[in-house]
């Protein structure tokens, strides 16, 4: 089978749009999922920090054996776990039984979407490979736009479990597409790394001073990001009153600013370094986090505010995420599923993080979420900065 840019980039988009299906298609359901487990709605939105937890640890320990065994067995592997977690989680009857299946549906998704970066890297390097996630992202952008919506449609012909049927059907649709539409791109030649080598690779990657700074520019920026990703259920259903119907709009504004931002990257690309747009979309980041917070202080957080700033904030993923990951390849070109799989570990342990110091404490407020984004804010340009130091120009 022939691999052209624009195949690659359907392909990695339809795999790696099983994560934001995962995480964003049950968000309208929250409520109706708490009642069903017997908790509060706060308490219940820790299932998404279970899941990403689950999904950090999952491109950790798959990664690498994707580097050593291919792409295509790892891959293919965590769909059916992905698939078969779905189906459990639609039996649950309990708080517990909830997070600890979507924790197992989060390894096999990990397993997943770690490949996706690798594949890319497996076929192009340097400011295509950037041009080529960028694509990816864009692609990829219509399933977090897209998922509550269908989730919101799937709760109202029938309940929350009819959400995780449609994540099991989606996870066979891949399990068919990738089988018999993706080759096996991971170069046969390569040397098998042991897992010795493994662990070495995996300190190779954090002694790495700049690769770090972008990692750390990542993991801040996703952090942020489910700070507002984990609190929006009780944001927009509970705190601004907004019905399941009309939060998949408030939510999918965000969406469609991070695709026309990942656009704008792309067309920047053509006289920027990924470098220099990645220090661009951090620095605006910290700029709407601020804003969010003088509001709060000012009391003026209305819904219009709320929406435009984090619409501006969410927004700028698609300029940070694909420079990032394209900048840590340049330097990780022998062993990237073991780089992508530390970065998303990171990445998604800070967004982990991130959901966890907003849901746990069940604060009526907006204060857990615009200071946890602030903060995220700050350390992601920090670590740029001081790790990987001035962006290199075009």
């Amino acid at each position: 089978m022939s691999l052209n840019a624009r195949r690659v980039a359907i392909l990695v988009a339809a795999n790696t749009a099983l994560a934001p299906f995962a995480i964003d298609a049950y968000l309208p359901a929250m409520a109706a999922l708490a009642a069903r487990v017997g908790a509060s709605i706060h308490h219940t939105e820790l299932s998404i920090s279970v899941f990403l937890a689950g999904f950090a640890i999952g491109q950790l320990l798959f990664g690498p054996l994707s580097d050593r065994l291919g792409r295509k067995p790892v891959l293919l592997g965590g769909l059916v776990v992905f698939m078969l977690a779905s189906l459990a989680i639609t039996t649950i009857g309990s708080l517990s039984e909830l997070l600890v299946w979507r924790f197992v549906q989060a390894l096999g998704g990990g397993a997943c979407v770690v490949n996706s970066a690798a594949i890319v890297r497996d076929c192009f390097s340097g400011r295509e490979a950037a041009s080529v996630m960028s694509t990816m992202v864009m692609i990829m952008m219509l399933a977090p736009l897209v998922a509550p919506v269908v989730g919101s449609g799937l709760l109202y012909l029938a309940d929350w479990w009819l959400i995780f049927v449609f994540l099991a059907v989606y996870a066979a649709f891949l399990l068919w597409l990738m089988s018999t539409r993706l080759p096996e791109t991971r170069d046969p030649n390569l040397p098998a790394a042991s897992p010795r080598q493994v662990l070495r690779n995996y300190a190779s990657v954090f002694r790495h001073r700049e690769g770090m700074g972008y990692i750390c520019a990542v993991a801040a920026s996703f952090g942020g990001l489910f700070a507002f990703v984990t609190a929006s259920p009780y944001l927009y259903l509970e705190h601004f009153g907004l019905s399941p119907a009309i939060y998949p709009l408030v939510f999918g504004i965000n969406v469609v600013v991070i695709a026309l931002s990942n656009r704008l990257n792309i067309h920047l690309l053509k006289s920027r370094s990924p470098q220099q747009n990645l220090h661009l979309g951090l620095t605006v980041q910290l700029v709407a986090a601020s804003v969010l917070v003088l509001a709060a202080a000012a009391g003026a957080a209305s819904l219009p505010v709320v929406v435009l700033v984090i619409m501006v904030y969410a927004g700028m993923i698609g300029m940070i995420t694909p420079n990032a990951m394209s900048a840590l390849l340049d330097h990780f070109g022998h062993m990237s599923a073991t780089a992508t799989a530390l970065m998303g570990g990171i990445k998604f342990g800070a967004a982990a993080l991130a959901g966890v110091m907003v849901g746990a404490f069940e604060i009526e407020s907006l204060w857990p979420m615009v200071l946890t984004m602030l903060v995220a804010s700050l350390v992601g340009n920090w670590g740029l900065r001081t790790l990987a130091g001035r962006p290199v120009p075009a």
